[in-house]
């Protein structure tokens, strides 16, 4: 396949034979590599030519270099401040600055001259201004921001002759500068021969300055443009076009080259697929089938998945050239950068600065960051499991210095890490332990992290310097805010072997070179041509109205990149995202629709992952003689109403439970949990009750106990909740919650016992009662037990009562037969009945009086007492009879039995009730 830079050549070739005064200019760096390999094939022994890329041309031109974008950033504001009395805080500043550079960019580099534009510009604002008057008051934001779009130029003319000054500037200054000095240039180098190779989208000050070089009779510029997109009003051809009318060049000379190559015959491949992640995978298939990689390139719309696209290429790709940069936002190292902002932003925020501590959930993910995890696991393996151990707890909201600095033990680790905790006083004393932190680090990382971690300590050593120069991060917040637009925009460059392997891509990287095969994702509308959002202070009709490019450039840009791709190749495969959701739009390129009616040979097809069916056997632990040694220590011990519904609930979750004895992870508890709601309500009723073991109520002991109640619910919540906070947020909404439990409870009681007709005795709170059964079939005996909430008379019937802060109907302890009480819905029954049996065995309980069982529910305390009931139909059965008990207690033997039996295993439910 003959490439547009073999071509080229050869067309020079013809006229040229000597390469010592002849340069070629080329629109990117990564051109020049292939056409320097493509000379040495053409030319046995010769001076190669000057090859530049544009930008390297221009700074020649001009004689002036490009700055970095976050010192020219500095310089502006410095700049600034000399015109403005009442100047913006640095980090304001900031926030606007970056478009107004933008905004100067453009102007420059299609040399607009800037009087005329901001002068436009100004006008309209007072004519915004002058409509307002007599509708509405002008508000003061209003008032700055006309004065600031009037300034615009001010600030212009005083920053472009600071740059010109310093010699340094934004890429638009060093154009405007070229296009000012390309005469002289072109009387220094009048015996040079220049070529300008595969351009397409020229800027105004590009055009100016080809035409130019054109125009001194020594030049000569070669397009890339096919007959199929330059004939006709196809959009990738709008520039060239353009530039055939209006140069005076081309009225006697012809475009150099325009060819015939995207009418052959080739493999085009339109394949929709569901997702992001699908379009890589299936790109790593497609890649498996190609033997030749240096002919191939994997062209990303979207630079973003280009971690998703490394880790989908087949293992047969062994060379690889990525021509796009890695961005730092999208780094591991990022998030422990944030994470350290975070801790002293968080800690600002919540008001704890003056004692200095931190909130938990930053420390933890500090810790648990990859990087510090694996320094801190050179000391100690299982330092990060102690430490969230540790905060989980004391159930620490907020963690002090010293508390942190006893959870490192003082280890050599700590002489690193606890010094980042410290309050620090400059934001040059932050960035030093930045700096400090990454330079330890550094010690124990691959290859790939040292580059990351480098690449961050340069950034943090260039805002120290600049810090340093110009003192302008007042805070952390500024700085914070400052290193968020860095990141953003700021990349990592890879290095590779440009002329092996797989090419993988950015689209405008893609520029001058041609592949047999291309691969091309997310050509989805939105993302290839990008959308139409623009940030800019100058408005699109001005835009237009100037000159300026607007998203129509812009797409017209892209249009040509996409379809130059194809000229040449042979497989052409393009990848979209059918799913409309929030990572595209599930609407294919516009581009691909133009491409249907150009060619009738374009196949289609949509890609569905493969779904592999296999039937998932429900998982079964069998009982070895060491489960059933620890099921005996249990029977010992003794299984509580919990654990018995927990069995018939989840069989594998009672093993992990009580035969493996593995608890669930306890977390901080930043929002207070339902457990400890409950905990509080029970311990809070159980301290008021207690007192009154064995006496009757009367109404002024419950009016006693509500005056109690809300100091005893702050006790408990201070013992279960430890230090989180409850004076503001949902933890004091779910106090109030717990609180109101309590008080409602306690004015229902009242109204019970405020009734002369009524008797209320407490007879116990919270007894914790066991009883052993013996089963057939199993030689030892198993012990029940429980705790039960309150035992109560009322009336001359005994109430065994528990109470339930969620919600349970009368339904819930309905039970007409004793196999259906096995069920999820029942299991409240079950819970009340053991309480039942464990009281009547302990008490060895006299059946001529009746007896009952029930909760209180504080989610449902309108329906005051719920008692099980034992009737098929009106009225209900509520009394518990021996007979009742006795049928109870053989189905609870059964389910005993079947926990006891060896032959059957914990086998996992199909369904679970949650």
């Amino acid at each position: 396949m003959p490439t547009f830079i073999s071509d080229t050549l050869d067309d020079i070739l013809r006229s040229t034979t000597s390469f010592e005064n002849v340069i070629f200019v080329l629109p990117s760096q990564r051109a020049g590599v292939f056409l320097k390999k493509e000379l040495q094939q053409k030319i046995s022994s010769a001076f190669l030519p000057q090859i530049f890329n544009i930008e390297e041309f221009i700074a020649e031109i001009s004689e002036t270099k490009k700055a970095d974008s976050v010192q020219l950033l500095f310089h502006f504001y410095s700049v600034y401040k000399e015109l403005e009395p009442n100047p913006d805080s640095f980090a304001n500043f900031s926030a606007w600055a970056f478009t107004v550079l933008q905004d100067f960019n453009e102007i420059d580099q299609h040399l607009i001259d800037a009087k005329d534009i901001f002068t436009y510009l100004k006008d309209i604002e007072r004519l915004r201004k002058w409509s307002v008057k007599g509708e509405l008051r002008e508000s003061e934001l209003m008032k700055n921001h006309h004065r600031f779009m009037e300034r615009l130029y001010e600030y212009y003319m005083k920053f472009y002759a600071f740059l010109l000054e310093k010699k340094s500037g934004y890429q638009g200054f060093m154009y405007r500068e070229a296009a000012n000095k390309v005469t002289s240039y072109l009387a220094k180098n009048e015996s040079k021969k220049f070529f300008f190779i595969g351009f397409n989208a020229l800027n105004k000050a590009e055009e100016f300055l080809f035409q130019e070089f054109l125009g001194n009779g020594n030049s000569q510029i070669y397009w890339d443009l096919d007959t199929a997109f330059y004939k006709g009003n196809h959009q990738a051809g709008n520039f060239i076009r353009k530039y055939k009318k209006n140069w005076k060049y081309f009225e006697k000379n012809e475009l150099k080259t325009i060819h015939d190559s995207f009418s052959e015959p080739k493999n085009i491949q339109i394949i929709g697929t569901a997702k992001n992640t699908m379009q890589l995978k299936y790109a790593g298939e497609i890649l498996d089938s190609i033997t030749d990689f240096t002919k191939t390139a994997l062209v990303l719309s979207d630079e973003s998945l280009l971690p998703i696209a490394l880790n989908s290429l087949p293992k047969k790709v062994n060379a690889i050239n990525i021509t796009m940069g890695y961005p730092l936002k999208d780094m591991p190292t990022t998030n422990l950068i944030f994470t350290i902002f975070n801790l002293f932003i968080s800690q600002e925020k919540l008001q704890k600065t003056a004692t200095n501590e931190f909130y938990f959930k930053e420390v933890l993910s500090f810790f648990k960051h990859p990087l510090i995890h694996q320094y801190l696991s050179l000391e100690n393996s299982k330092i990060n499991e102690t430490i969230s151990k540790q905060i989980s707890e004391t159930n620490s909201t907020f963690l002090s210095f010293d508390a942190i600095s006893k959870l490192l033990l003082n280890g050599k680790s700590a002489k690193v890490l606890l010094p980042l905790f410290l309050k620090f006083n400059t934001v040059d004393d932050f960035i030093n332990r930045i700096l400090s932190l990454i330079n330890t680090l550094k010690e124990n990382v691959n290859q790939l992290e040292k580059e990351y971690l480098f690449r961050f300590y340069t950034a943090f050593t260039q805002l120290q310097n600049l810090n340093k120069e110009f003192g302008y991060f007042e805070d952390l917040k500024t700085l914070h805010q400052f290193f968020k637009q860095i990141i953003a925009s700021e990349t990592l460059s890879f290095q590779g072997e440009p002329l092996r392997g797989l090419q993988l891509m950015g689209m405008l990287e893609t520029r001058l070179l041609d592949f047999e095969n291309v691969i091309i994702t997310s050509v989805n509308e939105g993302i290839l041509p990008a959308n139409s959002s623009q940030s800019s202070f100058i408005p699109f009709d001005v835009k237009v109205s100037f000159g300026l490019p607007t998203y129509r450039e812009k797409d017209a840009i892209f249009s040509y990149h996409f379809f130059r791709l194809m000229q040449r190749a042979k497989n052409v495969y393009l990848l979209y995202n059918t799913e409309n959701d929030s990572f595209g739009k599930g609407e294919k390129s516009r581009f691909i629709t133009q491409l249907e009616m150009i060619r009738t040979d374009v196949s289609n097809k949509t890609i569905n992952a493969k779904v592999v069916t296999e039937k998932t056997e429900l998982q079964q632990i069998q009982k070895t003689e060491k489960t059933q040694k620890k099921l005996r220590e249990l029977a010992e011990k003794g299984i509580s109403p919990s654990a018995f519904t927990n069995y018939l609930v989840n069989p594998i979750g009672f093993y992990k439970q009580k035969i493996l004895r593995i608890d669930e992870l306890q977390e901080v508890e930043e929002t207070v949990a339902f457990n400890t709601l409950g905990n509080v309500v029970h311990d809070t009723l159980d301290e008021l009750y207690s007192p009154f073991k064995g006496k009757f109520l009367n109404e002024n002991d419950v009016v006693e106990m509500q005056k109690k109640a809300t100091a005893l619910v702050k006790k408990y919540f201070v013992t279960y909740f430890k230090s989180g906070d409850l004076k503001t947020g949902k933890n004091r909404l779910i106090f109030e919650v717990a609180n109101r439990f309590v008080k409602n409870f306690l004015s229902k009681e009242k109204v019970v016992v405020s009734n002369p007709d009524n008797q209320l005795k407490i007879i116990d709170t919270e007894p914790f009662l066991s009883a052993e059964i013996k089963i057939d079939g199993i030689e030892f005996p198993i012990k029940i037990h429980g705790k039960i909430d309150r035992i109560d008379e009322l009336n001359g019937v005994t109430r065994i009562i528990d109470y339930k802060t969620g919600k349970v109907e009368d339904s819930n302890l309905k039970v007409t037969d004793f196999e259906e009480i096995l069920e999820y819905k029942k299991h409240k029954a079950i819970q009340v009945l053991l309480y039942s049996f464990l009281y009547t065995k302990h008490t060895n309980f006299d059946f001529s009086k009746p007896l009952e069982a029930g909760i209180y529910s504080f989610k449902n305390l309108n329906s005051g007492f719920l008692k099980a009931n034992f009737s098929k139909s009106k009225p209900p059965e509520n009394n518990i009879t021996p007979e009742i008990l006795g049928e109870f207690m053989e189905v609870v033997k059964s389910v005993l039995k079947e926990i006891y039996n060896q032959e059957i295993p914990f086998l996992e439910p199909e369904e679970m009730p949650y």
